[in-house]
């Protein structure tokens, strides 16, 4: 086990499994020191534990801690062709996408909840560029979307 999932242990949380791919595309690609990963929805098992727009029928605070469950997707996938979390050199970039109400403009909290929990589990490797957007509808009627970009050691 990394130092990175030792870490996520002490938070009560577990590497989950890579989600599949919903279409034609890789959950994550490497190139060169740089990883990539696909959007990656709050999926938990297999399946989405709340749907909706954020504002609505979602609130910011449960949309928040979707995009923790995102992020720790999104680390899955990482590893899954890092091979590795420790790896990790830092995470460069994080987007977020929040299905928003239109009367919605708390984007950047929401997406908190990813960057929080890279922080919490890279320390000052999880400090990161990030762009939050809110848009009409995500894949599944997602609330929130999280994609990241990391760097690995040479």
């Amino acid at each position: 086990m990394s130092a990175v999932e030792e870490k996520l242990a002490t938070l009560g949380l577990s590497l989950p499994e890579v989600v599949p791919p919903l279409a034609a595309y890789q959950p994550a690609v490497r190139s060169g020191v740089y990883v990539y990963t696909a959007g990656q929805l709050p999926m938990v098992e297999g399946k989405l534990p709340v749907t909706g727009k954020v504002g609505a029928e979602v609130t910011a605070d449960e949309a928040k801690d979707l995009a923790r469950i995102c992020a720790l997707n999104a680390l899955a996938a990482v590893k899954s062709v890092a091979g590795d979390l420790d790896r990790i050199a830092r995470v460069v970039k994080v987007t977020g996408f929040v299905a928003s109400a239109s009367d919605f403009t708390g984007q950047p909290g929401v997406i908190n909840g990813a960057s929080e929990l890279l922080a919490e589990a890279l320390g000052d490797k999880g400090v990161h560029a990030r762009s939050a957007v809110g848009v009409a509808v995500l894949p599944m009627d997602a609330p929130v979307e999280v994609e990241i970009q990391v760097e690995l050691v040479p």
